[in-house]
């Protein structure tokens, strides 16, 4: 099966200087650039952009069906690594190197700064709905270490208030790190280490774990009855296309995920799952693609990948 592609960043946008970049909840491509960064060499893979000056202004870019608009968020005082759009034409952003505990931070429909708070330490995923929802997942070194962090999975409302933080059933392992997680209105599925179950949440009070036999899945789509998770067994490419009962989630098909022209599907950043949609993106920033549930469904009833 192969990936779709969705939005292009235009290249008289210097993708070097992209700061963070996500899919928002109404399907728009978000990249969030610093013109004054300045690329700074990591121990593993590519360089960074890191801003020169702080606090400083970011442009924020929104790909809407293909229609370009730009955005300025002004006086950022942390550097960006994670945003998203929230309802009423407002922005998070999530970083490091704030003030205190203070690591996010929401911006008004103006581009100016709305208020902070502590999002907690070793953020893996931030996440929001078209709810006034705002999810937020961690992976190991802030769970064992960071009280806001602890529960693995948290939920916000839209003006950084803590609703709600996962505590399992008795019996049932905590979060280690959260793996793989999809968003859509009023509800979170999360799939998570040491023993890998999904985890389902909504925003009304219910939980709901069910066993899964897929190990260490980097993304996954959801769509009524069907599931459809990607890597998992140290295949970045595979694609486990399952069916969800009451308590388990049952494997029926496995396919092998490329990219638009068939060539193998080597490396991706993390994977933004929007409901039935997966967003993936390669080393650059520049490029997301799209894999929806319903097409890998409907591909397996065609008979092939």
């Amino acid at each position: 099966m192969a990936l779709r592609p969705y939005a292009l960043l235009p290249r008289h946008y210097d993708h070097r200087k992209v700061l963070a970049t996500t899919v928002d909840a109404w399907g728009r491509a978000l990249w969030l650039i610093c013109p004054e960064a300045e690329l700074h060499p990591m121990p593993v893979g590519r360089p960074l952009p890191h801003p020169r000056t702080c606090p400083y202004d970011a442009l924020l870019v929104i790909d809407e069906g293909g229609t370009i608009r730009e955005q300025v968020l002004r006086g950022l005082d942390l550097r960006a690594t994670r945003l998203d759009a929230l309802p009423n034409g407002r922005f998070i952003v999530q970083g490091y190197g704030g003030p205190g505990d203070r690591n996010a931070l929401i911006f008004g429909r103006d581009g100016r700064r709305r208020g902070g708070f502590a999002l907690g330490r070793a953020v893996e995923f931030l996440m929001a709905d078209r709810q006034h929802h705002v999810w937020s997942a961690y992976f190991d070194e802030g769970v064992y270490a960071d009280p806001v962090s602890a529960p693995g999975l948290v939920r916000w409302d839209s003006g950084g208030n803590r609703l709600w933080g996962y505590k399992p059933a008795p019996g049932v392992e905590y979060i280690d790190t959260v793996y793989a997680l999809n968003v859509a209105d009023g509800v979170a599925w999360a799939d998570y280490y040491p023993t890998f179950p999904l985890l389902e949440v909504r925003t009304g009070g219910r939980v709901r774990l069910r066993s899964s036999p897929v190990a260490a899945p980097s993304g996954m789509a959801v769509h009524g009855e069907h599931l459809t998770m990607l890597g998992g067994g140290r295949q970045a490419d595979r694609l486990h296309l399952c069916r969800l009962t009451d308590s388990e989630v049952l494997p029926v098909e496995e396919a092998c995920l490329t990219l638009p022209n068939g060539a193998p599907l080597k490396r991706y950043a993390h994977p933004v799952g929007r409901g039935p949609h997966l967003y993936l993106r390669g080393s650059s920033p520049r490029q997301w693609y799209v894999m929806r549930v319903q097409e890998a469904v409907m591909s397996r009833g065609r008979g092939g990948p």
